[in-house]
């Protein structure tokens, strides 16, 4: 059984979500994945720290206005996109608290939480999430140490009353097997569907889910919709939103609608919508591209997920407190 949202929780998850109380955001999160793409694109052995918060805060400035909050990381994002000034009143922010790991080798290691960082500096500069990315398979050998992770994280969100937003990742057991192969693409569903049911429960307030099937794999959208019916299930009075995973815009847009037609509470979207702006050398081009096809695909998902999508209010009404007289006498 989930644990009744604070206050504090509350009003985050309303400076997440816009008014129709759904998740519509913008991510650009991403650290190492980002970095190389640009360095390529500049034609440089590695962009400076300074170009990459750069470019973030072009991104900021382009799709924040249209987003109902936006996922930043520690390193490059969070301080200069706030220090800039470059959102706009009434859009949120979470941030990154794992350190970054990609890679087959860093997906079967336990998570490291980045140092230097913490819960309560996130929540001390203005923060309405906390985000957590988690490589998690159930029968794995660190399962129960990925498992421990979470439960760290979700106390400190407890104490400074900031919501959860628990990213898990399935990946394949065996090393030398790739996430893309089809052998792993059947088994994803339940391993998506697993991986839910046993996390949420460990202190999440938002599960941030990959979309169960693999794109190129599954074309069967009764399945699709039945596996997403499964996962809004499972996660209960918890929302989900389905992140975008490195997909294409258009399959994105299609499976955002069956998500929420199955009881998603909306999208995290990256790199579907600002994906190619990385290809473009050119700062006036980059900028055309942001604010012209990057910020069309942003609405044109903001329009699915108002239409279609659960609100948390909505999924999270068995936490929301019921308030008598002299509440705040025991409010802790």
């Amino acid at each position: 059984m989930t644990k009744p949202l604070s206050l504090g929780k509350i009003h985050c998850l309303q400076q997440l979500t816009n008014e129709f109380d759904v998740f519509a955001m913008a991510a650009f999160d991403h650290r190492d994945v980002f970095v190389a793409a640009l360095s390529q694109t500049l034609g440089v052995a590695e962009a400076a720290w300074e170009t990459v918060a750069a470019e973030k805060i072009r991104i900021a400035t382009a799709l924040a206005p249209h987003a109902s909050a936006v996922l930043l990381d520690p390193l490059y994002s969070a301080g200069p996109v706030l220090a800039e000034g470059v959102l706009p009143k009434g859009v949120g922010f979470a941030v990154a608290r794992e350190k970054s790991s990609y890679g087959s080798a860093a997906m079967r290691e336990t998570t490291a939480l980045l140092e230097g960082w913490s819960v309560e500096a996130i929540r001390r500069m203005g923060g309405a999430g906390v985000k957590l990315l988690l490589h998690y398979h159930p029968d794995a050998p660190n399962a129960a140490a990925q498992e421990e992770v979470v439960r760290q994280v979700a106390a400190e969100c407890d104490t400074y009353e900031i919501p959860l937003m628990l990213e898990p990742i399935c990946y394949p057991l065996d090393p030398n097997q790739k996430k893309s192969d089809p052998t792993f693409a059947a088994q994803r569903p339940e391993l998506v569907l697993e991986s839910a049911r046993r996390l949420v429960l460990l202190g999440v307030d938002i599960l941030k889910a990959e979309f169960p099937t693999d794109a190129d794999h599954e074309t069967d959208e009764t399945k699709m919709v039945g596996y997403c019916r499964r996962l809004s299930e499972i996660s209960g009075d918890v929302p989900w939103v389905i992140l975008s995973a490195g997909v294409d815009f258009t399959t994105f847009q299609r499976q955002v609608e069956i998500a929420c037609e199955a009881g998603a509470s909306g999208f995290v979207a990256g790199r579907a919508i600002w994906n190619e702006a990385l290809d473009i050398a050119n700062d006036a081009a980059r900028d055309r591209f942001l604010n012209s096809t990057a910020v069309s695909r942003l609405r044109v998902l903001t329009d699915t997920a108002n239409y279609r999508a659960t609100s948390w209010r909505r999924r999270e009404a068995g936490r929301i407190p019921r308030l008598s007289e002299g509440w705040y006498v025991d409010y802790k």
